[in-house]
C-alpha cells in the first residue's frame, strides 16, 4: 500500500503512545493489556476522528472546498473534531445534530461536545431522531452548493473509504511500534460504530499480512448489521488502496452484547469501566464508545474469552469531553 498517493493534511504528531496498562492487567488477572492512545491526537482534545480528517480534509482541500457539512448525534465526538479542523483550515463547518437519544437533560443537550462545537463557530442544525442522517447531510450540502458555496460533505464518523485511510495508516503505525518494541500482539480491541476505524484497521492489517485479529465491540447496531457495515466498507477501502484479494469475511468480527438499551444510553458496565480506567490508570474513557468497548473487554476477560497469556491492545478512540454530557449518571458511579 502506498498511501502517499492520496491527498492528506497533517494534524498531530505521530505516533500516538502505545502503553502497557500494568494496574488494569493486574486487577483483572487476565491478558496483558496495552492501550493505543488515539485519545492523544491533540486537535480539540483528540480522538480517532482526527486520523480520518487528515485524509478527508486533504481531499476537501484538493477539491477546493471552503465549507464542510457533516452530521452526528448531539454529543458527537466526530462533529467536535471536524468543526475544529475546519476552522484550522479556514473553512466553514455546518453540522446536523440528530436527537438520537430522547432526553431533556441539560448537560447532554448543552455541555461537553455541544459547547465545544459552538466555541469552534460550527453552524449547528438539529434533526429529529431516526432519519437517514447521511442523506440529510448530502441534501444540506446540495442546498449550499445551489447557493454558490464550495461544499465537501463528510459522512457520520468520517466513515467512508477516504476516512478509513486514517486507520489503514494507524495499523501500519501500530505494527511498526510493536515490532520496534519486540511486542507480539495477539488481538486488537476497539469500539465499532460508524465502521471506519474498524474497517480501516482490518484493511491495514490484511495489507501487511500482520495476522492480528481485530475485535470490534459494538456501540449501536446488532451484530449482523454491524459486521455487514464494516465488511462493506472494508471491501471498498481495500479496493481503494489496492489490497489484492480484498478482505476475507471472517476477518470482520463484532461483539454487540454491550450496547445496552441503545446508542449513547449509559450502562452499568460502562460506568464501571470509566471509573476503573480512571482510578487504576489515570486514563479517561468516554461514555458512548470507548467506555462501552472497555466494558465489553473487561467482561470478556472475566469470562475467560480473552484469556491469560494473550497480549491485547485496546485502541482508545478518545471522546472524554462527552463525559460532561453524562454528569448525572457518572455522579452515581464515582
Amino acid at each position: 500500500m502506498h498511501l502517499a498517493r492520496f491527498p492528506r493534511v497533517r494534524l498531530f504528531p505521530a505516533p500516538t503512545p502505545l502503553e502497557r496498562l500494568d494496574n488494569l492487567s493486574r486487577a483483572l488477572g487476565g491478558p496483558e493489556i496495552w492501550v493505543k492512545r488515539d485519545d492523544c491526537t491533540v486537535v480539540a482534545t483528540g480522538g480517532n476522528k482526527v486520523r480520518k480528517l487528515e485524509w478527508l480534509i486533504g481531499e476537501a482541500k484538493a477539491q477546493g472546498a471552503s465549507h464542510i457539512v457533516t452530521q452526528g448525534a448531539v454529543q458527537s465526538n466526530h462533529v467536535r473534531q471536524t468543526a475544529a479542523v475546519a476552522r484550522k483550515f479556514g473553512m466553514t463547518c455546518t453540522a446536523l445534530l440528530e436527537h438520537r437519544i430522547d432526553t431533556n437533560d441539560r448537560d447532554y443537550l448543552g455541555s461537553g461536545n455541544v459547547l465545544l462545537d459552538k466555541l469552534f463557530g460550527c453552524r449547528i442544525e438539529y434533526r429529529q431522531g431516526g432519519l437517514d442522517m447521511n442523506a440529510e447531510a448530502e441534501k444540506r450540502g446540495a442546498e449550499l452548493r445551489a447557493g454558490g458555496e464550495a461544499v465537501y460533505v463528510i459522512p457520520g464518523g468520517g466513515s467512508n473509504k477516504v476516512g478509513a485511510l486514517g486507520y489503514v495508516s494507524c495499523a501500519q503505525e501500530l505494527m511498526q511500534q510493536a515490532d520496534e518494541m519486540g511486542l507480539r500482539i495477539d488481538r486488537i480491541v476497539t469500539a465499532t460504530g460508524s465502521a471506519g476505524t474498524h474497517a480501516g484497521l482490518i484493511v491495514g492489517l490484511e495489507g501487511m499480512n500482520a495476522q492480528v485479529p481485530v475485535l470490534g465491540i459494538g456501540v449501536r447496531l446488532a451484530r449482523e448489521q454491524q459486521e455487514a457495515n464494516v465488511y462493506r466498507l472494508a471491501l471498498a477501502t481495500a479496493e481503494y488502496v489496492g489490497v489484492k484479494g480484498g478482505v476475507p469475511r471472517e476477518a470482520v468480527v463484532a461483539n454487540c452484547d454491550y450496547v445496552g438499551a441503545g446508542y449513547g444510553i449509559p450502562t452499568e458496565g460502562m460506568g464501571e469501566a470509566v471509573r476503573m480506567l480512571a482510578q487504576e490508570e489515570g486514563i479517561l474513557l468516554d461514555p458512548v464508545y470507548s467506555g462501552k468497548a472497555m466494558a465489553g473487554m473487561i467482561d470478556l476477560i472475566r469470562k475467560g474469552v480473552l484469556a491469560k497469556g494473550e497480549t491485547i491492545v485496546f485502541l482508545h478512540t478518545g471522546g472524554a469531553v462527552g463525559l460532561f454530557g453524562y454528569n448525572t449518571f457518572l455522579e452515581g458511579v464515582v
